[in-house]
């Protein structure tokens, strides 16, 4: 008789292994012909690594990153059929209310691990699970929280994601720092048609990571019990020990297509056939037949299991379908439907509001770098969750100097420097905000955050995709515009970029006051913020404003009234503000200068109250004119005040070529007081 490894419950393995399968069988056959479901990804042949894995991630802070094809791990975890069936079928009733494909989910914790939020790009689960161990460690050795002591990490990938950049970077996260987390990679041969040699070396990760420094490997079969088991049992164990992280493969079939749309054109018959001899669930019967239960006792279980899917698939289609009304909503956080999970509104945890009013503690003017550098170290002292990391942020203080000091007076806990890759910077954060800190990650400049815009397009629909059941809060700081030169690499702004993304705030301060209250609100709020910091006006002499103290803070959609006249209002922010001032006080001109502070939310309401006052409008940015933000506002006066307008809304901005070197050149891309001149003495004259 079959000695059973003893620290699996296998009953439970062998109901959720059927219910996985007849799940899949019934959609695949039945639910996707009839359009029940439109896409569906089957896990087939993945099944018994998943569930013996989540049988052992049991402690407090445990939790897994998953992707597409890991619906028997969440099985495990604890959904329901009928939410299984609820979200492919896109239900209200389903993980994301209908809003993401139905095995892209998320599940806050039911006993076992937290399932941090899937999605659909290859690769992307890496770095935020990264993230996650990387808090369990800050939350036990930095907040005491010793409950948390065994806890860790786990991400699922196969083996075409290991060619990602974010399995890179997550492994170079995981080593440098020995961090509690545990890669397991089911190795089915293909990535969708690709085959695993054009993926990967010799086919093998394992194999190839042999020699990787503070990495162990286990290497075996994912669809034999016994073996599977064990090998998951060890990987688990060590990892949990916090001696460092670990990559498990597993070799299993896939037998289905790489979802319902995929017909295996490219395998030949030997090949589906081979497959299927490696299927794990007849293995599973003979393993637990007769050590466990009798043949009859499993043939009753299939009818049990098989009766429950029917269930669950009836249950599923009396739910409603979601109103199209709803799709708006849960982009942003509502103070009264907190998410369960992530940031400091999960946690239970509040900031004090702050106030509005500057108190400044003494008349000095401060250059806004020193402004925000000052603002981090206040809320570093005030919220014990905040962490602060990015390229060279730690003794060099970041390329700007912003953190300058910030390590020394905090720890290296708390303000750190990551390895070179912003996919591993905001990826990572991600992990960070659902673990329940407050992540601030420096990204040097704005165009060094392209390589992170799988995650930052994702952190944005997070809430939304969720259905509110996770968010991620941060400020990501970012640097951007003209300096003294400019050039391709270091002086781009392109906020609307940021502007486009749902579930961003986008802040833009113009002065070391506003970078002050606009920072904290950020800091002590529940959405994520794109912080983008002017370079000329990070030491300008214009921009230097008193300290206005360490409870200061600015609520969002705010415009500033910078300057009040009757005659024409200029629309503004950033490292614009200042040109127009000069442009206008030059010209000695009647008119209402806004400064916007914020683009996402931008105050609507100021600008047409302006503009019906003056019934003329110059919107003036420093980014590319086509499609930049200055053409959302003109298209709101165009709608909401064009009754009011005594001449055509202008817009100045720089033409559709890069940021060059040349200080000559820049001059003709930056917009310049001259121009800004000119286009006030025009519409005036109209």
């Amino acid at each position: 008789m079959t000695d059973l490894h003893p620290a699996y419950d296998w009953r439970e393995i062998a109901r959720l292994i059927l219910t996985s399968r007849l799940i899949d069988e019934l959609e695949e056959q039945e639910l996707v012909p009839q359009g029940y479901i439109n896409y569906q990804f089957s896990a087939r042949g993945h099944e018994l690594g998943q569930l013996l894995l989540s049988q052992l991630l049991t402690r407090p802070l445990d939790a897994v990153s998953a992707y597409y094809r890991s619906r028997p791990l969440v099985l495990g975890l604890g959904l329901t059929i009928e939410e299984s069936f609820a979200s492919d079928m896109a239900r209200a009733g389903g993980m994301t209310g209908g809003r993401d494909i139905g095995v892209v989910m998320s599940l806050p914790r039911r006993e076992r691990a937290t399932l941090l939020p899937t999605a659909a790009d290859v690769g992307s689960q890496y770095t935020p699970a990264a993230g996650w161990a990387q808090a369990i460690r800050y939350r036990v050795e930095t907040l005491g929280e010793s409950a948390g002591a065994d806890s860790m990490a786990v991400v699922l990938g196969g083996d075409g994601s290991v060619a990602s950049n974010g399995f890179w970077s997550a492994l170079t996260i995981a080593t440098t720092l020995k961090l509690p987390l545990l890669f397991v990679i089911e190795d089915n041969g293909y990535a969708i048609s690709v085959q695993g040699p054009a993926q990967t070396p010799g086919a093998n990760i394992a194999s190839n990571l042999a020699a990787f420094r503070n990495l162990l490997i286990w290497d075996g079969s994912g669809t034999d019990p016994a073996d599977t088991a064990q090998l998951v049992y060890e990987a688990v164990n060590y990892v949990r020990g916090w001696r460092g992280p670990g990559l498990l493969r597993l070799m299993v079939p896939r037998l289905s297509g790489h979802s319902s749309v995929d017909n295996q054109s490219y395998k030949s018959a030997e090949t589906k056939a081979e497959e299927w001899t490696r299927d794990p669930i007849p293995a599973l019967r003979d393993y637990l037949v007769p050590a466990l239960m009798s043949q009859t006792e499993w043939e009753s279980l299939v009818d049990e299991v098989t009766a429950a899917i029917f269930a669950g698939r009836d249950a599923a289609l009396a739910q409603p379908i979601p109103v199209s009304s709803s799709v708006t909503q849960r982009i942003f956080a509502d103070p009264a439907y907190p998410q369960s999970v992530g940031g400091l509104a999960a946690a239970g945890i509040t900031l004090s509001s702050g106030s509005t009013t500057p108190q400044p503690p003494e008349p000095r003017r401060i250059n806004m770098l020193e402004a925000i550098r000052r603002t981090l170290d206040s809320e570093l002292r005030t919220n014990p969750r905040l962490v602060i990391f990015g390229e060279d942020v730690a003794v060099k203080g970041g390329v700007h100097a912003v953190t300058l000091g910030l390590q020394e007076q905090h720890g290296e806990g708390r303000v750190f420097d990551t390895s070179l890759s912003e996919e591993g910077i905001i990826g990572r954060a991600v992990g960070m905000a659902l673990a329940g800190l407050v992540p601030a990650p420096e990204v040097q400049y704005r165009k060094y955050a392209d390589p992170a815009t799988e995650h930052l397009n994702n952190i944005g629909s997070l809430r939304w995709r969720t259905n509110n059941r996770f968010a991620a809060p941060m400020v990501v700081r970012m640097a951007g515009g003209y300096r003294r030169i400019g050039d391709p690499w270091h002086s781009v702004t392109s906020e609307a970029t940021f502007a486009h993304q749902p579930g961003w705030m986008v802040v833009v301060p113009s002065n070391a006051e506003d970078a002050v209250g606009l920072l904290r609100t950020g800091l002590r709020g529940n959405d994520p913020v794109i912080y983008l910091e002017h370079r000329a006006m990070l030491d300008a002499a214009w921009a230097r404003r008193p300290y206005p103290g360490d409870e200061y803070v600015l609520p969002f959609g705010q415009a500033k009234l910078v300057q009040t006249g009757a005659d024409i209002t200029l629309v503004t922010w950033g490292g614009m503000v200042e040109r127009c001032e000069l442009a206008v006080n030059e010209l000695d001109a009647s008119a209402d200068i806004l400064d916007l502070r914020t683009l996402i939310p931008w105050d609507k309401a100021a600008v047409l109250e302006s503009v019906r006052k003056t019934g003329k409008c110059l919107i003036v940015h420093e980014e590319i004119l086509i499609a930049g933000f200055g053409a959302e506002i003109a298209a709101t006066l165009a709608a909401e005040a064009f009754t009011d307008l005594d001449a055509p809304i202008q817009r100045i901005g720089a033409p559709s070529t890069p940021v060059p070197f040349s200080t000559a050149l820049m001059d003709g891309v930056v917009p310049q007081v001259e121009q800004i001149k000119q286009a006030i003495t025009d519409l005036l004259a109209f």
